[in-house]
């Protein structure tokens, strides 16, 4: 392993271009994605009562057609096994949180724009930055603050929670970089009012960010600056730079439970996902040494967003989603969607992909046909793709719930990760569009969950903070049987055969 030192739509898609011109690191030993696994849609999800399904015309799963939105259609928005529970807000960004204080009281957290200051122009005149609601009721969503320090302003895609220790923190953003500030936040004593630790320039420069479990190392990214740095948290008050590198375009990321492994979706040549040993970063050892673990890509890939570890059935896995297609240009049916997979690392030296999670909307088949003629679906940066996912937890989360931007929130039953499936989604109705003509959704956050209620928080930029339920007993699911209960129980002994009747020997007493 080799050792290393260490208009908003306009804009965006020009953003994007740069974003694809600079991915140009010629990586070595990058792994091939391994044996073939199925580039289906999976299967679609069946609708119980309550639903508002879309159609069930082939091909048609994830869309919002033109017509629909024309006759009214999509104003009803489309619910499967899903219903809308709460909704705050005209505008949303790219992450979703949720904290509960030691006083019982429920928060959420969501970045108020796609792309800064496009949420002071289009909000209706609401405030910008974070926004901060009580969810005591969630049906009834109360903004208690705002959060406007320069990170805060601008966190693009690095809002982060650290449950353990109550610590929102984000980075500096923007889609190519911004001045890397490293706003921190603490919850712990009032979450509907958190109170400023820090807002230093010590990320270098930002775009996405993320927690070490443990809280105490929060790491930034920045694609467009190609700069990787750990900054170090353990005194929140005084954040500081422990190793920075600019060896990588560096997208979303993770970081193992033992603080050991980064994995982190990689803009290089080619794209994909690539594992880091940062052991040393972890035990603040002095001139840490950072490894290449492994590199993978694969045939589907189009722009890696982030991977998540995960462990099912107590094997470890990544489950990584990609943005939109590959290109810019998001109406061409040869640019690949790339969804979302699930990557084997139980060796991860040589990760494999096993599975992909795509819709119907998303294959080329779909894409080359009229439903290029849909409301967004020509915009490369939205259409119909993905953009994040999120789990409830790490250890046997089940389902893994994903932002597919005009199909909405979808929700995939992963407890087979050989075989992922849908079972839920939510789109919300359509609004119409603030520039004139047809409106479309935007559906492009990372999501939380309330698993003891069934609920999932996400945002959509054009619509702002919903907090949807499950129903009809689809999720939460049972908890799993343990392994040891698993094991076939041993059938009762059978009596042994009755004796004839009759006479019998009696054994001789003894005098």
């Amino acid at each position: 392993m080799a050792a290393l030192t260490g208009s908003p739509r306009r804009t965006c898609a020009l953003v994007a271009l740069v974003l694809l011109l600079v991915a140009a690191a010629e990586p070595a030993g990058v792994g091939a994605a391994g044996p073939a696994v199925s580039d289906q849609p999976v299967p679609r999800a069946a609708c119980g009562p309550g639903s508002n399904p879309e159609s069930s015309a082939p091909g048609q799963q994830g869309r919002v057609s033109a017509d629909d939105v024309k006759s009214g259609r999509a104003a009803k928005g489309y619910t499967c096994n899903t219903q809308l529970l709460g909704h705050y807000g005209t505008t949303g960004g790219y992450k979703v949180q949720r904290y509960v204080d030691g006083a019982g009281h429920e928060c959420a957290y969501f970045d108020s724009t796609l792309l800064f200051p496009g949420n002071a122009l289009t909000a209706g005149g609401d405030l910008t930055g974070v926004y901060v609601l009580d969810m005591t009721h969630p049906a009834r969503p109360v903004r208690t603050d705002n959060l406007v320090t320069p990170a805060m302003q601008s966190p693009h895609e690095s809002l982060s929670l650290n449950q353990k220790r109550g610590l929102l923190v984000a980075d500096m953003g923007y889609p190519t970089f911004n001045p890397g500030f490293v706003d921190v936040y603490d919850l712990a004593a009032d979450c509907r009012h958190p109170a400023l630790k820090a807002s230093v320039p010590t990320g270098i420069l930002g775009h996405e960010g993320n927690f070490s479990p443990d809280g105490n190392t929060f790491w930034v990214s920045s694609t467009g600056g190609k700069t990787l740095t750990a900054v170090d948290l353990t005194d929140p008050t005084r954040p500081l730079p422990l190793w920075t590198t600019t060896d990588f375009i560096v997208h979303g990321l993770n970081v193992s439970d033992d603080g050991n492994r980064l994995y982190f979706a990689d803009l290089g040549n080619p794209s994909g996902v690539t594992i880091l040993d940062v052991s040393e970063v972890q035990q603040r050892k002095p001139n840490p040494q950072v490894r290449i673990v492994s590199r993978l890509t694969w045939d589907t890939v189009s722009i890696p967003q982030v991977p998540i570890p995960v462990r099912i059935n107590g094997h470890p896995f990544l489950v990584e989603v990609d943005e939109f297609s590959r290109g810019v240009a998001g109406s061409d049916p040869k640019s690949p969607v790339g969804a979302a997979r699930v990557i084997d690392i139980a060796d991860d030296t040589k990760p494999q992909v096993v599975s992909n999670i795509r819709l119907e909307v998303n294959t080329p088949q779909a894409r080359a046909s009229d439903q290029a003629n849909d409301p967004g679906a020509t915009n490369g940066l939205q259409g119909y793709a993905a953009h994040y996912c999120a789990v409830p937890n790490r250890n046997e989360p089940g389902v893994v719930a994903c932002s597919f931007i005009l199909s909405g929130l979808r929700l995939f039953d992963i407890r087979d990760p050989y075989h992922p499936r849908e079972i839920a989604y939510f789109n919300a109705p359509v609004q119409p569009s603030r520039t004139g003509g047809l409106g479309s959704n935007y559906a492009m956050s990372g999501a939380t969950f309330v698993p003891q209620r069934g609920e999932i928080w996400y945002s959509d930029g054009n619509s702002g903070f919903y907090a949807v339920r499950v129903t009809n007993g689809i999720w939460p699911f049972p908890p799993p049987v343990p392994l040891r209960a698993r094991a076939t129980a041993v059938p009762k002994a059978k009596r042994p055969p009755s004796r004839p009747r009759g006479r019998t020997r009696r054994k001789p007493r003894r005098r």
